[in-house]
């Protein structure tokens, strides 16, 4: 690890930290100064601070950066539930437990290690070499049916279809409680948690606009099976907007407020339905999965 030490000049008083920093350190780009910020990399004066931290004249800034990290990614046989494929674009059913890129401390057994033995070199690179033809995410714990991009000019028209929300997604989830509005929308901004910097919180600080629609499809006794349509595609967004509304998803011990429910190792959230259209031949294509084992056998134990 490298620790930089700077001191703050007079012409940076009253200066956003993650702008001063990368002028008065050029080697750091401002998103990485912000992921280290984030990271809690970085004080001020010996204390914990955020990107939008004011800093004066005679500051001491301390920086530690750390090493770099091997960021090569080996292809796997890792098998595959491919829905559809042609040159361009694949889609897959992930599985439940399986992590989409790797990161710290999931460097193999990823969807990316099975996409890259499956596709070879023909993944788009717009992400870099950890994450080669990944458009979008799910979580790890959360199933279902993910695009991935074979070529860069695909990659390009799906995010922008993400970024202007008429990518379609649905999802299947169980969460704790009876709801009793046959259908609903929860408009609640996102951002991260005040407090707990690995989770997301609704928030009027530092977020962004986030909407979700939801449908009941069955009441059970202490819990409701939803449809849930994501208009926004924040981080953990459904998650967050259940627990808000006092509905968390079943399983989650992230938001919510049981570690296990009926053996539950997880949340009980499938991606079940993806709708784009697709960026090269411009034929609009969607895909729905079954929902998978562990999500039917859960609806088999809370309905007796």
């Amino acid at each position: 690890m490298e620790t930089i030490d700077l001191v703050v000049p007079e012409e940076f008083s009253s200066e956003r930290l993650d702008k001063a920093v990368p002028q008065l350190y050029s080697e750091l780009s401002r998103s990485t100064v912000q992921q280290l910020i984030n990271e809690n990399a970085v004080t001020v004066n010996g204390e914990a601070c955020n990107k939008k931290t004011m800093i004066k004249s005679g500051d001491i800034i301390e920086i530690n950066v750390p090493d770099p990290v091997n960021l090569s990614v080996e292809p796997e046989n890792i098998p595959l539930d491919v829905v559809y494929e042609d040159d361009y674009l694949l889609v897959v059913n992930k599985p439940k437990g399986m992590v989409v890129h790797p990161a710290a401390g999931n460097y193999n057994g990823t969807l990316v290690n099975a996409l890259l033995y499956h596709c070879g070199d023909s993944l788009s690179g717009i992400n870099g070499v950890i994450r080669p033809g990944i458009v979008h995410r799910i979580d790890k714990d959360t199933s279902g049916l993910l695009v991935c991009a074979k070529t860069d000019a695909t990659h390009k028209g799906l995010a922008e279809q993400i970024k202007e929300h008429s990518f379609t997604r649905i999802y299947n989830t169980v969460v704790i409680g009876n709801i009793k509005d046959d259908n609903g929308t929860i408009n609640a901004p996102i951002g991260r948690h005040p407090k707990d910097r690995k989770k997301q919180a609704v928030t009027d600080k530092n977020s962004r606009n986030a909407v979700t629609h939801f449908e009941v499809i069955e009441r059970y006794n202490g819990f409701t099976f939803l449809k849930v349509k994501l208009e926004t595609g924040r981080t953990h967004q459904i998650r967050v907007h259940m627990a808000y509304r006092g509905n968390p998803v079943a399983g989650d011990v992230v938001y919510g407020n049981s570690k296990n429910t009926y053996g539950l190792e997880g949340q009980c959230l499938n991606a079940s339905t993806i709708g784009f259209i697709h960026p090269i031949t411009k034929e609009y294509l969607e895909f729905t999965s079954e929902l998978p084992e562990y999500f039917k056998d859960f609806l088999r134990r809370i309905s007796k």
